[in-house]
């Protein structure tokens, strides 16, 4: 092995490390993909990751001049296909090798950003920031998945956004608590924290179930080398969601739910038959 391509392997690694330490249920998923889109799908988690982390964690530090100069140096790293930091050098090679558009990365910045000055979103203003920081995450997947096919991509474009918007709602939901005491943040339109109720609950959960419904129809037709890996991750959020609907307003206001470690072994044998069966 080259010196280059040790740096090129060395900066996916590092990706993979990000995500393994972050998020258990979606390493489990990409180790289920097919070999060669747990690269890239590690380049894209760790990207917006440490774009994440900026903005919810380094509450000591000037967020806002992180932020912007992690903007830069994402841009700088797509223009000249290299960059020091190789969280940011395993992405550009990602966006590059699967023409990853700019506009995908631009809605994702803006959502990230939006979180350093927004403490309460409008309708308008709760649609641009679920798009930017989920949808667009799971259309940069799919580019990986589809790995240049255009008519595979157009057709599973909006399952591929629904999934992300049920991610993403479901984190909300999750995280209600937390966001609001440590970020001072409702991403939920008309919902006031310190009043939030079950009706409020019920409808944001209609919502989800429809995103949901939408999203399995293409999980149903992905190509077979990314179906596994996403249909897991669709199974341990459904199990989540049916852990919060459980549970009322009051409740999950002030409890974190989460799918155990047990459960989430169980979910993975499950749906590994279930796969195998072709009964998703």
């Amino acid at each position: 092995m080259d010196h280059l391509a040790l740096y090129h392997n060395t900066c996916g690694e590092c990706s993979k490390l990000i995500t393994k330490r972050y998020s258990t249920s979606f390493s489990l998923g990409i180790r289920v993909f097919h070999k060669r889109l747990r690269a890239p799908i590690y380049a894209i988690y760790g990207f917006v990751r440490f774009a994440d982390e900026i903005v919810d964690t380094f509450h000591n530090y000037d967020k806002s001049s992180l932020f912007e100069r992690f903007k830069k140096d994402t841009y700088q790293a797509i223009d000249e296909k290299i960059s020091l930091n190789p969280v940011l050098h395993a992405f550009q090679q990602t966006v590059h090798q699967y023409n990853i558009e700019r506009a995908l990365i631009d809605a994702f910045l803006q959502s990230m950003e939006m979180d350093l000055y927004n403490e309460t979103y409008d309708d308008r203003g709760y649609e641009t920031y679920i798009y930017g920081s989920a949808e667009v995450v799971g259309l940069m997947c799919l580019r990986v998945f589809v790995d240049g096919n255009e008519e595979a991509y157009q057709k599973l474009r909006e399952p591929a956004r629904k999934l992300g918007a049920a991610f993403q709602k479901i984190n909300f939901l999750r995280d209600i608590k937390s966001d609001f005491d440590d970020r001072g943040r409702i991403y939920f339109p008309g919902v006031n924290f310190q009043h939030f109720n079950n009706e409020q609950k019920r409808q944001i959960e209609r919502d989800i179930k429809a995103d949901f419904d939408a999203a399995l129809e293409g999980i149903r037709i992905l190509p077979e080398s990314a179906r596994f890996g996403v249909y897991l991750a669709y199974k341990y959020y459904i199990q989540l969601f049916a852990k919060i609907r459980r549970a009322s307003a009051q409740h999950i206001a002030k409890e974190r739910f989460r799918v155990s470690d047990k459960r989430k072994i169980y979910l993975l044998f499950s749906s590994a038959l279930r796969h195998r069966l072709n009964f998703l």
